[in-house]
């Protein structure tokens, strides 16, 4: 059986469970997309880096209503957000061109959510041989590129698809 060990994660868990307040709900709200790794906005949606990524590209796709499945969610939101994972998938295509994804969503804590209240999708850029010893060896993962720099490549390419 294969395992995803993802023990720098453990940070992330114990300060988003002592947070006040939703994550996803205030970082929209401060208009600051450059400052929160916003990268776009719909609607109903918008994509964000993850702070605590899995993998150099690691984003998030998300309704703006605070709900806690996409069960709850109409239509149109639904709509509206698959339409935005489809987007981001390009654009993390055509900035890193990575060899595949991992797209996928944890609903409540027991799946994994670390945000259990706000529903949201991961989409995890992957390449051929980018796991390694470090995380088993040296219990850290290596992530090669900076949020900033990152940011920064996705919005270039954001604006030449325009």
């Amino acid at each position: 059986m294969d395992k995803l060990w993802a023990p720098w994660r453990a940070k992330y868990i114990a300060k988003v469970s002592s947070m006040k307040g939703c994550i996803f709900c205030s970082k929209p709200k401060a208009r600051d997309d450059r400052k929160n790794y916003i990268v776009a906005r719909t609607r109903h949606s918008f994509s964000i880096l993850n702070l605590y990524p899995y993998n150099n590209g690691h984003m998030m796709i998300v309704p703006c209503r605070h709900v806690d499945s996409l069960t709850k969610l109409n239509k149109e939101e639904v709509a509206d957000l698959i339409d935005l994972l489809n987007r981001t998938q390009e654009l993390l295509s055509d900035a890193m061109d990575p060899d595949g994804f991992n797209i996928g969503i944890n609903v409540g804590r027991a799946a994994g959510a670390g945000v259990k209240d706000h529903v949201h999708i991961h989409i995890v850029p992957r390449w051929v041989g980018d796991a390694n010893f470090m995380p088993v060896s040296a219990s850290m993962k290596v992530i090669s590129e900076s949020l900033g720099a990152l940011y920064g490549r996705l919005m270039v390419c954001s604006r030449a698809k325009k």
